[in-house]
């Protein structure tokens, strides 16, 4: 179990400065601190998921976050809801054109601080 003071310590080690506000955003609300301490951690922690591992896990319709970033291997057929940290050139082609809906974490946070219905990838 992690505590808001090693989130807090870890964190000053960052120098992405966006990373650094997710984590900050995510550590004050408490449906937010299991991303914060996901992705306070170290880099090679970082959950990065392919679009066909997305597809496998995800039901049509589901709100999604994955701490880290999204890649695009594979191919979607579902319409979903994404957040994630970061996703790569082809991955976001991949899910605009399948309709679905990305953001980034940070934008998650300020539109839905009680994480009503998201479910976080692992």
């Amino acid at each position: 179990m992690k505590s808001k003071a090693l989130i807090e310590k870890q964190t000053k080690k960052k120098t992405n400065s966006i990373l650094v506000e997710t984590i900050i955003s995510a550590k004050k609300k408490d449906a937010w601190i299991e991303v914060a301490k996901i992705l306070s951690g170290p880099r090679r922690l970082m959950i990065n998921k392919n679009i066909q591992e997305i597809n496998q896990e995800a039901e049509e319709g589901e709100h999604i976050i994955v701490p880290g970033k999204v890649l695009s291997l594979g191919e979607i057929n579902k319409k979903i809801k994404i957040s994630a940290l970061g996703f790569s050139e082809s991955a976001r082609a991949k899910l605009i054109k399948s309709k679905s809906e990305i953001s980034t974490i940070l934008d998650e946070i300020k539109k839905n601080p009680g994480a009503k219905g998201v479910k976080i990838l692992k």
